[in-house]
């Protein structure tokens, strides 16, 4: 038998899939469901529909990326905030025996799957050029911060941390960013210098629990659901310990680089001041986060060549982030100087930055 790595995507898929089939008979599903395969990211994701219409979200988890642990601590805090923090997050379904995490064994695959069923969310993606929408987006992770703030987890409760080592730096969870697609001599200078930068202001910034604690991880449009006036927070799966305004920075994932940005994070604040603080300092830093998880994502792109959606980004992302790169280095200064840790940005810093 192959292991998974040995596997070619085509082969994992379709052994996936056998995963996926057998998955729904653990939950008492009605007979001759239909599995379809929406999205492979970390995970494959099914739609599961019955023949009256009803659906469900059934997610097959990467091998390895996540213990069970850590996926139960991702539902408990899944049902936290739907119970006390008023944000509406996807409800997960119970199997025949009671547990919302299944271990489901797939013909040849080396090792069990776990696996996690939920209740289908109605909705539609924001679209990028919705001011509004993202305002209620600001209000939606404001009320998410102030809900970890107070909340007191399991004691079990496992989570990866999103920190510097674990994004740009030697222990990264989505591989390194100098194995980007399409990295040339000029990327990499400028891709060195920006992350040595972001490395240094987030030391100054600092990992205060204020600042530093428990985030969605993900937050980008392909995870909202807004459904009139609610916005349906779903796919808690790279949630975990990181910066606060992390949570800012993923709503703009893939189009950092264009002309609508500023006007998006900036509604973005404003909807999160209707809801917490946000100091002017922190509202400064907001573009480290957005190169943070800009070369984050050059960094997923790479390691992830084998998705539709890697290969649809590929090699222009990492091209078109350069400019990005030299105009945060401009903005902010270059590394390994003096100032590097002083609220350096100017008022309306996002606009010459991201425009």
């Amino acid at each position: 038998m192959k292991g998974s790595d040995e596997l070619t995507h085509e082969e994992l898929l379709q052994r996936l899939q056998h995963v996926a089939e057998r998955s729904v008979k653990r939950f008492g599903l009605p007979a001759g469901v239909h599995v379809k395969l929406i999205n492979v990211s970390e995970n494959a994701t099914y739609k599961v529909e019955d023949s009256t219409g009803r659906k469900w979200a059934l997610r097959v988890h990467r091998e390895g990326y996540h213990s069970r642990t850590a996926i139960a601590s991702e539902l408990a805090w899944l049902a936290s905030l739907r119970e006390t923090g008023g944000v509406a997050t996807p409800v997960p379904v119970r199997g025949l025996d009671g547990e919302y995490i299944q271990t489901v064994a797939g013909e040849g695959l080396p090792n069990p799957r776990n696996v996690v069923l939920f209740d289908w969310e109605n909705g539609a993606e924001p679209e990028r050029t919705d001011v509004a929408g993202f305002e209620l987006l600001g209000e939606t992770a404001a009320r998410m911060h102030a809900h970890v703030r107070k909340w007191r987890r399991p004691v079990w409760f496992e989570r990866h941390s999103w920190d510097f080592e674990t994004s740009l730096g030697s222990r990264p969870h989505w591989g390194y960013w100098k194995n980007g697609m399409g990295m040339t001599a000029e990327a990499m200078e400028a891709f060195t210098e920006t992350v040595a930068l972001i490395e240094q202001r987030l030391e100054a910034f600092g990992k205060s629990p204020d600042r530093f604690n428990l985030v969605h991880g993900d937050m980008r449009l392909a995870n909202l659901l807004m459904d009139g006036s609610t916005v349906k927070v779903i796919d808690f799966d790279d949630c975990g310990f990181s910066w606060l305004l992390y949570d800012c920075a993923t709503t703009v994932s893939f189009f950092e680089h264009t002309p609508e940005v500023p006007e998006l994070l900036q509604a973005w604040v404003r909807g999160y001041r209707r809801i917490g603080t946000l100091s002017a300092e922190e509202e400064n830093e907001i573009a480290t986060f957005v190169m943070l998880r800009r070369l984050l994502l050059v960094a997923w792109i790479g390691s992830h060549s084998e998705t539709e959606l890697a290969q649809s980004m590929g090699v222009d992302y990492t091209r078109e982030s350069i400019p990005l790169c030299e105009k945060y280095l401009s903005a902010y200064g270059r590394p390994n100087v003096s100032t590097v840790a002083a609220p350096v940005p100017k008022k309306g810093v996002l606009g010459r930055l991201f425009g």
